[in-house]
Formats: C-alpha cells, structure tokens, sequence
C-alpha cells in the first residue's frame, strides 16, 4: 500500500468516527472512545504527512540535503 494509499483510508476512518461523533452529540450520549480513536488517527495523519509539507513548501531547500 502507497503512503497516498494510506493516507486516503486514514481519511475515510476519520470521517466515519467524525459521523458517529456528531451522532452521540445530536443524541446527547458521550464519545470518549470515538474521539481517543479520533486524535490518534489524526497523529498518524501528520506523522505520514510531514515530510510532504516541508518538501511542498521547500522544495530547492530539500534538494540541498
């Protein structure tokens, strides 16, 4: 699997919990789990992603290296 590959399912895990969340709220039951399961999704997203903001932004400097 593609690191793009991964990103996209890591995407579409987080809108699932991210509709599940809004679900509990309009119901007015808590989501402690979904959002645990949320902030790490989302850690893994920036993990995955942050060489590609620093080359998008820097390229003639990642070049140096």
């Amino acid at each position: 699997m593609s690191q793009e590959q991964y990103l996209k399912m890591l995407e579409r895990e987080i809108q699932k919990i991210n509709k599940k969340i809004d679900l509990k709220i309009l119901q007015g039951e808590k989501y402690f789990k979904e959002a645990r399961e949320h902030k790490l999704l989302l850690q893994k997203v920036r993990y995955h992603s942050k060489g590609r903001f620093f080359r998008k932004f820097f390229p003639s400097f990642a070049v140096l290296f």
